[in-house]
């Protein structure tokens, strides 16, 4: 019984949502295009019969992890059909290239884990009753867990996982020359510089990584000081675990989330409230780096810089207070963000912060991004996160223009003063900027003349015309979400109600042109002046919320409401504005819809995992009509 609401009120539509229906409707065609220039019939990229080294299925399913979000937002169905067939491939081909081993990569680091993982993370989103994904998601969170014996990259004893490159065949203890191959040539360039200052016979700041000998020295010393032991890092295999939850709603995701991420509380505790960005195998800080608490893999003296590490923990913090409530989990990734913004100073005329630590001390001083603090705020409503945003400088040139692709430096700052009141122009900004994206995607399409077979492995990724980021911030009220592997937290999703799929209907538009702690407005219009159209709300991305009350623009009624749905019927060319109040983080979060539940499908029985890829079987009926 969910409670409707009657929009009758005719009006003319505002620019912003002619925009956003001519970029959805280009979008539900551009895809179309990029499949048919770079897949075949059976939906593998067309590229090169081999591929070596552990780095690479990333970068295929970065090439689509739209599709499946584009669709849950109100893409064309087709979308739905595309997202699984194309997954489905990638996973098949990087198995016979040998990087996918148990439809996961064999082992590789969480950075780019998390990429790849966005594709599976949507995939729930727009279809979360797929048998299918429920049982690669209970899999998938057992190789972090310490439940299967196969992939034991966890020690539950010590609340570490045992190495930086892991996977489904577990932790890679030692890297091979192989392993490396693809890459020697990018990490030549002098922006990668050397992993250590003293690795004997490499002098820096540069090394030549193709130099076979050289080559060897780095790899020997990345073994020695590396390869064992944990990093921040692999924090974002708490999402992988969290979906998990969210398909099963089991206590035992939910409880090693909060284990691991309280086990790296500790240890920044133990480091004077820094994240050290390495621990050996005995759980000991700088255990194989001499002690030094910065030089790990992907750690503060990478060349990405802290920005990595500082991402993982907050992609932690957020997915436990998603599983809690409780915004303490964030303190963590709030403490690097403030240590930092103490170390700042002033250079030609900007305010910078330290971003790398070596063995000279802290350098690489640059403007802090906006955007982690963003998505602290946008999740806990709290003061103290918006007095994190609200610090930084120069506020008055973040339009919207920036990080379209959902990776940018200003992802997010132009939609935070947006729903602050202070950028009336965002919505129109950022949509003609996605739109000449989208446009731009398509002119490199019809212009490649690259020979397929001889192409590299990230040549599709800026070249997929289906974009999200703009829709995301526009619909749901929130920033796009990290980008190396986190979760989508927003304050409202929407489901169509005639066809009972996710996403808006057709020639709706929506957006939330305002956030408070406890709630936020959103404009519904209707751009079809014939036939009504009937959306459901949903309070949170995984029900997590529950709507209180909700008051229609210039009316003095104000509606109590009890759950975490609405229904609003939008008449012929109708528009309307919903202020709503919300009681946030009262639900258990769960991919469940408006018409079924996760709690009414089949149960997932773990049988051996030496099993391999048919590892777990389902118990359900043979006609059961949730089989697939």
């Amino acid at each position: 019984m969910i409670p409707t609401l009657v929009a009758n009120r005719t009006m003319v539509p505002p620019t912003w949502a002619l925009w956003q229906r001519r970029l959805i409707d280009v979008m539900n065609e551009a895809g179309g295009a990029f499949v048919e220039r770079y897949t075949r019939a059976d939906g593998t990229l067309d590229w090169r019969a081999d591929w070596p080294g552990m780095d690479g299925s990333d970068d295929a399913y970065e090439s689509f992890y739209t599709f499946p979000l584009f669709y849950a937002l109100g893409g064309d169905e087709r979308y739905c059909e595309l997202a699984r067939k194309h997954w489905e491939a990638v996973t098949w081909q990087w198995t016979e290239y040998g990087q996918i081993h148990r439809e996961f990569d064999a082992y590789y680091d969480w950075m780019h884990h998390g990429e790849s993982s966005l594709y599976f993370y949507f995939l729930g989103l727009s279809e979360p009753y797929v048998l299918r994904d429920r049982q690669r998601a209970a899999r998938f969170a057992g190789f972090y867990t310490g439940e299967d014996p196969e992939a034991p990259n966890y020690d539950p004893q010590l609340r570490l996982i045992r190495s930086p490159i892991n996977g489904s065949r577990g932790p890679r203890l030692e890297m091979t020359p192989e392993d490396w191959s693809t890459h020697r040539w990018v990490l030549s360039y002098p922006a990668f510089g050397i992993p250590f200052e003293d690795i004997p016979g490499v002098p820096g700041p540069a090394a030549d990584w193709l130099d076979d000998a050289v080559f060897a020295r780095i790899l020997a010393a990345m073994n020695a000081r590396m390869a064992r032991g944990d990093v921040p890092l692999n924090l974002l295999a708490t999402s992988l675990v969290t979906h998990a939850y969210l398909y099963t709603g089991e206590a035992k995701y939910r409880d090693w989330v909060l284990e691991y991420l309280d086990a790296w509380k500790g240890r920044a505790a133990d480091n004077g409230g820094l994240l050290p960005d390495n621990v050996g195998p005995s759980g000991r800080i700088g255990e194989c780096m001499d002690g030094k608490w910065w030089g790990g893999y992907y750690g503060w003296r990478w060349p990405h810089n802290g920005t990595v590490l500082m991402e993982a923990a907050t992609v932690a913090g957020m997915n436990a207070m998603l599983l809690t409530g409780d915004p303490g989990h964030l303190d963590l990734a709030r403490a690097q963000l403030d240590h930092l913004w103490d170390l700042r100073r002033e250079t030609e005329g900007e305010l910078c912060v330290p971003l790398r630590h070596t063995d000279a001390g802290w350098g690489d001083y640059r403007p802090m991004s906006p955007a982690l603090p963003l998505q602290l705020w946008q999740l806990s409503g709290a003061d103290e996160d918006l007095e994190r945003v609200c610090r930084l400088p120069n506020q008055e040139g973040w339009t919207g223009e920036l990080g379209v692709r959902g990776m940018g430096w200003g992802v997010g700052a132009g939609w935070f003063r947006f729903v602050r009141g202070e950028n009336p122009d965002f919505p129109e900004n950022v949509l003609r900027a996605e739109y000449q994206e989208v446009c731009r995607a398509l002119e490199s399409i019809r212009a490649d003349d690259a020979d397929s077979k001889t192409i590299y492995i990230q040549h599709w990724i800026s070249r997929n015309p289906v974009l999200c980021s703009a829709l995301v911030q526009l619909t749901t009220g929130a920033p796009y979400p990290v980008y190396h592997g986190g979760l989508l937290h927003a304050r409202v999703r929407y489901y169509d109600v005639a066809a009972e799929r996710p996403g808006l209907p057709r020639d709706v538009a929506a957006l939330v042109d305002a956030v408070t702690e406890g709630g936020f407005r959103v404009q519904l219009a209707n751009l079809d002046p014939q036939r009504e159209k009937s959306v459901v709300l949903q309070a949170g991305t995984f029900g997590e919320h529950a709507f209180d009350r909700v008051r229609q623009e210039d009316a003095e009624e104000v509606v109590d409401l009890e759950g975490r749905w609405l229904r609003v019927d939008l008449a012929p060319a109708a528009g309307v504005t919903l202020e709503f109040t919300m009681r946030r983080f009262v639900n258990v979060p769960s991919y469940d819809t408006p018409w079924r539940r996760q709690a009414d499908a089949p149960h997932i029985q773990l049988r051996d995992p030496a099993d391999n890829a048919r590892n777990l079987i389902y118990e359900w009926a043979p006609d059961h009509p949730l089989r697939q």
